[in-house]
């Protein structure tokens, strides 16, 4: 009988962890290959300032975020499906886009076709469309950056029922699960892409695939068919 998928807390490491070691412990020719490991191979990693020592904030406000630090225990661990995070993917000069959204225990990923329609209101009703097509016990919370698209954020939860957490300005790494599937969403769709001029079935097709692919992180099983398990489990 294959193997329940299921996960092992004692034998896990946060991200965190992992990230702060290779910045700051290494030094030297070890650094530099444990950064070339990395798929976004950045040379640094740190949070910009200002000039009184606080971080820079690049971006307007957000009327009433709630922030990363205040979203449920459950959703850093991992253990409780259902929290997910999301991003836009830039197309040429910035002027196109498509929605990422990943789910952070399976790794399922919904791509939403944007198009040049990328305002707050654009955005959050393509979103509340792509959440509509699950179940709600595997859409439960969102965690987003502070980008202008998602200030409407209030509205998305009433719509869905789900709660939008902002990261820090300048802190990828606390949505590093998308992070790293827009890494894997630019193999598809490089730097330079006009999304408005890409069909909806290549984005679509896009999506199966990624979840269609196995991953070490979830001991070589697919995302569809773990969250397909979990659904199943719940009916």
């Amino acid at each position: 009988m294959q193997e329940e998928y299921s996960l092992d807390m004692t034998m896990r490491i946060s991200h965190e962890a992992i990230y702060r070691y290779i910045y700051v412990l290494p030094r030297g020719s070890l650094k530099q290959t444990l950064i070339k490991a990395l798929r976004q191979e950045r040379a640094y990693r740190r949070k910009k300032y200002g000039r009184k020592g606080k971080p820079e904030e690049t971006r307007g406000k957000i009327a009433d975020m709630l922030s990363i630090e205040e979203r449920p225990a459950e959703v850093e661990d991992r253990t409780v499906p259902g929290h997910w995070e999301g991003d836009l993917i830039m197309g040429k000069h910035k002027r196109t886009a498509i929605g990422t959204l990943v789910e952070r225990t399976t790794r399922y990923t919904i791509l939403v076709p944007l198009g040049k329609s990328k305002d707050a209101s654009s955005v959050r009703q393509a979103y509340t469309r792509a959440f509509g097509t699950l179940p709600k016990e595997i859409a439960k919370t969102l965690i987003y950056d502070q980008g202008k698209e998602m200030s409407e954020h209030k509205q998305f939860t009433i719509d869905t029922g789900m709660q939008v957490y902002f990261a820090h300005p300048g802190s990828p790494w606390e949505r590093g699960t998308n992070e790293n599937t827009n890494g894997l969403i630019r193999q598809y769709f490089p730097k330079g892409t006009e999304f408005d001029k890409v069909p909806i079935r290549e984005i679509k097709r896009a999506q199966r695939e990624l979840n269609d692919r196995p991953r070490a992180v979830l001991r070589y099983k697919k995302p569809d068919e773990v969250i397909n398990k979990l659904v199943a489990l719940k009916v």
